[in-house]
């Protein structure tokens, strides 16, 4: 699965989530979260396996072009035996061998150069979406991590449930009885 995917779908899971009142924090479901993460862990080795597979047709482009120049530079050697007889073609033999040796060259260099460019920009933007992913599981963790704890203590022998926040005092929730609308308020 792709992982840019895999973000959108976090980032879906935290817009979906439930924001707490008066406070910068969502709530969102831990199970869904989870398992958003594990299939982050499964798919960023693919991406990591497509970086691999790059780099071994690099490899197998420079093992070929490293075998069409010895294969130039064999026959070129065959070549300029070939015409040993006399002076004068031995002369432009060896002028041609070493032009066909020097163009071999500049020609693996030139598919080094280009396979080398392509897999550099293949792990940057690979680099790049690891950085942007990163960066979404962290603030993920940064939000899941600063949340801010309230304390719930429970009265078995009057069934209410008190909730202790800095922001309000005491305040006794009763479950016995139906609740409460704020004064001039609304339900």
């Amino acid at each position: 699965m792709d992982i840019q995917h895999l973000v959108d779908r976090l980032e879906d899971l935290i817009d979906e989530g439930r924001h707490l009142f008066g406070t910068k924090f969502t709530m969102v479901d831990e199970e869904r979260a989870l398992e958003i993460i594990d299939q982050m862990r499964i798919s960023v080795p693919e991406e990591i396996e497509q970086a691999a597979r790059t780099i071994q047709n690099r490899d197998r482009v420079l093992a070929e072009a490293n075998e069409e120049a010895a294969r130039i530079v064999q026959q070129a050697r065959q070549h300029s035996e070939d015409l040993i007889d006399e002076q004068e073609m031995v002369k432009q033999a060896k002028v041609r061998a070493e032009y066909v040796i020097e163009q071999a060259k500049i020609e693996a260099a030139k598919i080094t150069r280009e396979a080398d460019e392509y897999v550099l920009v293949q792990l940057n933007q690979l680099e790049q979406q690891f950085a942007h992913t990163l960066d979404e599981i962290r603030n993920g963790i940064q939000i899941m991590q600063y949340e801010e704890p309230v304390a719930v203590e429970v009265e078995p022998e009057h069934s209410t449930v008190e909730v202790q926040h800095e922001d309000v005092g005491p305040n006794p929730i009763n479950f016995d009885r139906p609740a409460q609308a704020p004064i001039g308020g609304r339900i």
